[in-house]
């Protein structure tokens, strides 16, 4: 249950025009947020990578709860992109300042995923809110 809640909270930061549109003053809280969105972001891409390799480490739940397996695959993968995308300035900052290459890459794979970070954080909320729900049902 905690993946679900933590991919829908990480979903709102990624599409702030969605929160926007409902909810006028939600501004002040973004702006608020916004200082920490590299760190939040960056978090976030660790932990659904590390959610991925355990997925792939625990393929054998496709034989006993394959729904749960690719609940849990599709929403690390959601969470890891998100967080990439949040985070991309600040691994370049800290990561790849260095390595012009790495930084050159990692900017065109950024390029190539931020015309669908509105979209990837529509999908994180249901495929939250879907964790949140097969957590009661599947475990």
């Amino acid at each position: 249950m905690i993946w679900g809640i933590s991919l829908i909270f990480l979903s709102i930061i990624a599409v702030p025009s969605l929160l926007l549109s409902k909810k006028p003053n939600a501004n002040e809280l973004l702006e608020k947020i916004e200082p920490y969105q590299g760190w939040i972001g960056l978090v976030f891409c660790f932990w659904g990578l590390w959610g991925i390799i355990s997925a792939l480490l625990n393929m054998g739940w496709l034989s006993t709860a394959p729904i749960w397996w690719v609940t849990f695959l599709v929403g690390n993968l959601i969470s890891a992109g998100l967080g990439f995308l949040l985070s991309s300035s600040l691994i370049n900052k800290l990561l790849l300042s260095k390595n012009e290459a790495a930084k050159a890459k990692a900017a065109e794979l950024r390029e190539k995923i931020a015309p669908s970070q509105g979209k990837l954080g529509i999908v994180g909320i249901g495929v939250g809110a879907w964790m949140i729900v097969a957590s009661f049902l599947f475990l």
